[in-house]
């Protein structure tokens, strides 16, 4: 094992793991800290999955050290720190907390901190995050139910969640390749930055940046800041290539969509597949919370359904809606409602035949993944940019595709079964 991966949520850790497995290395999804001794097989990167981008700062810095130390002990030469595409954090973390522990930990002087992701409209330019044409601050993610980005200057963004100094790496700079980033980088250091935002708008920008971070003990970026890592080893002469599947035999069983996902996206989605006939069951946490909606219920009009096509359970709505039922529940229990629920419902349904689960949004997927009991994910084809099909390593025998909710073409519920085969 070469690369060793943290992720603060478990659709993040999906989109690397895929994004390194495109890239010809082999991969496996862990989830959750691993455990001393932990037997990786012929594993070249291992992702670790954690439940972390949203909790307390402090409970995040312990549980990705904890995943650090895992992973350095089963021989990772090099550290890789993922968090959203859309940098998604509050000025008390948990980016920021995160990265300095890891930097401590390596006894590294800085890193690098690039969420780009041009492949689904991700760019950094000057610093600033672009979703698509539009700043982060103007897009649906300023109003996300818990880390609501109001501020595309990312070098602020993180400077008010870090204690060393932060600067950027200008397109200017990544476009004069490699060696230029490099000098940069060393430059930054002696002038006493720890932290540097680093701009990309392309793929090509991307790899730039992946060459010149040959020696950097961490990386910290999106699913696209280790598109050029593979290569690096690939340089050094220790990996070959494995061509990435495109398609994946699933285990026999019935199909089903947890939607807990309240991104444009997904509603997107949720509405695609109504419109297109799915069966679909909306969850109402202000019901949950009065006892009017529970799993045995949900779990049961699942299985009425028509065993030949999946049907979709989703908790999906609009940030207006969303923000009247957090007045009501509170930030937190109104999410938790869901997310329990959902897990509860995994179980019964697993236990009922279903053997292929999509899950979309981030929180979501860590729920169900957590109430399944799967522990580690092998990697199968694309299904979009940043999302695959994996297959579960031992018991049980499960299908997930497991989608951050920003991600997927509209179509995206309807047409992901096609990358399955009987």
């Amino acid at each position: 094992m070469l690369l060793g991966a943290i992720a603060d949520d478990l659709t993040g850790a999906t989109d690397l793991s895929l994004m390194l497995a495109r890239n010809g290395m082999k991969t496996v999804q862990y989830v959750g800290v691993p455990q001393a001794g932990t037997n990786f097989g012929d594993a070249e990167a291992v992702v670790v999955a954690l439940k972390s981008r949203t909790i307390a700062a402090r409970e995040a810095v312990d549980m990705s050290l904890a995943a650090a130390r895992a992973l350095l002990e089963a021989g990772a030469e090099q550290i890789l720190f993922k968090y959203c595409s859309t940098f998604d954090s509050t000025d008390a973390g948990n980016i920021g907390p995160v990265v300095e522990a890891l930097l401590d930990l390596l006894g590294a002087e800085m890193a690098i901190a690039c969420p780009a992701f041009p492949a689904a409209g991700r760019s950094v330019y000057q610093g600033h995050l672009f979703v698509g044409q539009a700043l982060l601050s103007d897009s649906p993610m300023k109003d996300h139910p818990l880390t609501p980005m109001r501020d595309a200057n990312l070098v602020r963004v993180l400077q008010r969640q870090a204690i060393g100094k932060v600067g950027l790496v200008p397109l200017d700079t990544v476009a004069k390749g490699a060696d230029a980033v490099r000098m940069a980088l060393a430059e930054a250091s002696a002038a006493g930055y720890r932290l540097m935002i680093a701009d990309a708008v392309t793929d090509a920008d991307l790899r730039v940046l992946g060459a010149a971070l040959t020696d950097a003990p961490l990386i910290t970026g999106g699913s696209g800041i280790a598109m050029g890592l593979p290569d690096n080893f690939r340089r050094q002469g220790k990996i070959g290539t494995t061509p990435p599947p495109t398609s994946m035999t699933a285990p026999a069983g019935r199909s089903v969509i947890l939607a807990g996902s309240c991104s444009a996206a997904t509603r997107g989605q949720v509405a695609a597949a109504i419109a297109a006939g799915m069966p679909a069951l909306r969850l109402v946490p202000l019901d949950i919370a009065a006892g009017n909606q529970d799993a045995a219920g949900v779990a049961q009009w699942v299985l009425a359904q028509d065993a030949e096509g999946p049907a979709l359970v989703y908790s999906s709505d609009d940030p207006a809606s969303v923000q009247q039922v957090q007045s009501s529940l509170g930030v937190e229990r109104a999410g938790a409602l869901v997310e329990e629920l959902l897990g509860a419902v995994s179980i019964i349904l697993r236990d009922s035949g279903f053997s292929r689960f999509l899950v979309a949004g981030g929180e979501t997927s860590g729920a169900v993944v957590a109430a399944l009991g799967a522990q580690a994910l092998r990697i199968g084809p694309e299904i979009a940019p940043g999302v695959p099909w994996t297959r579960s390593i031992g018991a049980p025998n499960l299908a997930l595709s497991l989608k951050s909710g920003n991600f997927g073409d509209t179509d995206f519920f309807v047409s992901a079964w096609d990358k399955l085969d009987d």
